[in-house]
């Protein structure tokens, strides 16, 4: 008998995460890492009920993960490895990432999973970024950009709408799917939603003198 294939996905809500679901078709879990004190998501500061919704919306549970603001990389590795553990009480066999070029990063959750029982898998891995990106936008998705670098792009792309009119607008240098961290996006609305995530946005704020968010509700 071939056992089944019960897969999580490394969810980050935004454009990437969704076009991997998109391409396997499929998923059985949703695992997102959040920020204890601002119950917001690491790195992309949404907050964790809109993700919720999000979830609910796809028809996936999600699996939060909550860390200190700052956790070291032990606390942090340590604390993944506990979600682990618990994804693989759970029956999960796979796990997958969104990643589509960065080697050292693909490497290091290789390294990560390395023994742990949970087989890493990257369904994007080597596509084209300007394919993916028109990909995103053909296929229905809307997404809204939450995170900017503003050291490698402007502010003023904060809250805009993941579309045409904002990739012919991205300069040369950055990435249209923001694979090197230039934005960050949170999908609210598309084909394989039961129903668009609602939302708000309520201001901008900035982090670390460098990145600029959106502060979003629902």
């Amino acid at each position: 008998m071939i056992p089944m294939t019960k897969i999580c996905l490394s969810w980050s809500g935004g454009r990437d995460s969704m076009m991997m679901l998109d391409k396997i078709g499929t998923a059985h879990g949703l695992l997102t890492t959040f920020q204890k004190a601002s119950s917001t998501m690491m790195m992309h500061e949404v907050p964790l009920e809109l993700v919720k919704i999000q979830a609910e919306a796809l028809g996936i549970p999600l699996y939060p993960v909550l860390f200190e603001d700052t956790p070291s990389n032990k606390q942090y590795e340590e604390t993944m490895g506990t979600a682990v553990h618990g994804l693989l009480h759970e029956g999960f066999t796979e796990m997958a990432f969104g990643d589509l070029f960065l080697a050292e990063i693909r490497n290091y959750r290789e390294k990560q999973l390395e023994s742990s029982g949970l087989q890493p898998v990257f369904p994007l891995w080597g596509e084209d970024t300007k394919s993916l990106s028109k990909r995103f936008i053909q296929r229905g998705y809307r997404a809204i950009i939450v995170c900017v670098d503003e050291e490698q792009l402007d502010s003023s792309f904060l809250g805009r709408e993941y579309d045409e009119s904002f990739l012919q607008d991205l300069p040369e240098h950055v990435d249209p799917c923001g694979e090197n961290g230039e934005f960050h996006s949170f999908v609210f609305d598309g084909p394989l939603f039961a129903f668009p995530v609602p939302f708000s946005i309520k201001g901008t704020f900035q982090k670390w003198e460098r990145f600029g968010y959106v502060r979003l509700e629902t």
